[in-house]
């Protein structure tokens, strides 16, 4: 926690977790629907198997509920990876700096300084405070130059970083009648006070990828709604052309599980026959500002297209958001099973893990096999170590190669996550917390 401030999310509980942009969650935690389309097996009469369940609701009044909206051969716009967010530069008018900031300005050796995370907020009595606004915070902040300012007595500060956002897409917006800003790191502890910023205060940006177009769809009755009211422009027919789903893997067996919420989010622009076959549509929706998920994702979702792996360590190869994207899939495919019982013994192959989403890709497989899942932050792992998720505590963890995570998992600042980094040690106190005997190998 940033004092009073909340952190970034951890996950939303019961061993599922969160990133910027995604919530993997597992089916068995979803309410009970004899309808419930994650639950049917979803097939079509055609020479190749449908590949994309697309489960939410369009905007037409007969159909308000969360149901089946299409099933895909193919999908565009979903997957696509983009370059790393740009850095960018802000600058802190009028500041009398303090703590760490003016230290990093009095003791500068070079050009430019690293200071790490800055948040701005309003005084405690500003009437911006009193209406909830918690402030923003800049990342991994490196002080580039400082000058007088205009104001006698105080100097501004340039400075480059990141602003601390859900999405690259998210807008930041001013509170209305902000007077100043106070300074300080994420402890609280004071950084100083400046007139305003500049570079911070932007509008939502444009998607990065404008559409998404759903190729070989067979469309369900939300979305024949919304296909016919395509060439509306009224209000009311724009609001029935809007589409919001989530998207689903549908595996060879017709099973379909959740893997990207909230993944398509737009308004259709048009449908046309599609090449693969007669009776199908190739969809295109003007997307909403929202970031894809990387590209390879797809790549592991197809290692579950025919079952559960059933290999160890698949994921070895990939670099850390990969990982990251390969916990998430073990997640949505997760089924609740009794755990094994307490006292058990667990061996935790280390020799990949030189970060901590091979952690959590190794302990997943440690305790519930190859593509099992057992946590994808701090949070999710302390739920799942508080029972139901494969293994009661406590129990014994013998974890090979851990000279790996020891030369790997060290302080430091992640700028991967732009967070504090998870150390071993970190890892250990909390298996320790729950009872679990680690033996280090």
């Amino acid at each position: 926690m940033h004092g009073s401030r909340p952190s970034r999310p951890q996950g939303p509980g019961v061993g599922g977790f969160s990133d910027a942009s995604t919530v993997w969650r597992v089916v068995t935690d979803r309410p009970d629907r004899a309808d419930d389309p994650w639950r049917r097996r979803w097939t079509w009469d055609r020479r190749f198997l449908p590949r994309w369940l697309l489960v939410g609701h369009t905007g037409t009044p007969q159909f308000p509920d969360e149901d089946a909206v299409a099933l895909c051969a193919d999908i565009d716009g979903v997957f696509v990876d983009l370059p790393p967010r740009s850095r960018e530069r802000f600058t802190l008018v009028g500041c009398v700096p303090d703590g760490a900031l003016a230290s990093v300005l009095n003791g500068r050796p070079s050009d430019t300084t690293w200071l790490g995370d800055l948040w701005l907020s309003a005084g405690p009595d500003d009437p911006v405070t009193r209406r909830g606004w918690i402030g923003e915070q800049l990342l991994d902040v490196t002080v580039l130059d400082h000058r007088p300012s205009q104001t006698p007595g105080r100097i501004d500060i340039v400075v480059e970083g990141l602003v601390d956002v859900h999405d690259r897409t998210d807008g930041v917006a001013r509170p209305d009648g902000v007077t100043g800003f106070v300074l300080s790191d994420p402890d609280d502890a004071p950084c100083g006070v400046c007139a305003d910023v500049t570079g911070l205060f932007r509008e939502p940006a444009e998607p990065p990828v404008p559409h998404v177009t759903l190729v070989g769809c067979r469309p369900e009755p939300p979305l024949l709604a919304a296909i016919a009211a395509a060439h509306e422009t009224t209000k009311a027919g724009l609001r029935r052309r809007r589409v919001s789903a989530d998207v689903g893997a549908v595996a060879a067996d017709g099973s379909a599980v959740p893997v990207v919420t909230g993944a398509v989010s737009g308004t259709l622009l048009s449908s046309v026959p599609s090449r693969l076959g007669a009776g199908l549509l190739d969809v295109t929706i003007a997307s909403d500002p929202r970031e894809p998920r990387p590209a390879g994702t797809r790549d592991i979702l197809d290692l579950w297209f025919t079952g559960r792996p059933g290999t160890r360590d698949l994921w070895a190869p990939y670099d850390r958001t990969l990982r990251h994207e390969w916990v998430g899939v073990a997640l949505a495919h997760h089924r609740l099973t009794p755990d094994q019982p307490a006292g058990s013994v667990f061996h935790l192959a280390g020799r990949f893990v030189t970060d901590v989403e091979g952690f959590y890709c190794a302990i997943g497989e440690a305790i519930n096999g190859p593509g099992g899942y057992f946590g994808g932050n701090l949070g999710a792992l302390d739920d799942c170590l508080s029972g139901t998720w494969g293994a009661a505590a406590p129990f014994r963890l013998v974890w090979h190669n851990s000279a790996v995570a020891r030369q790997h998992l060290v302080p430091r600042y992640g700028r991967h996550r732009h967070a504090p980094a998870v150390t071993l040690d970190t890892l250990l106190e909390m298996l320790t917390a729950h009872g679990i005997e680690v033996d280090l190998r």
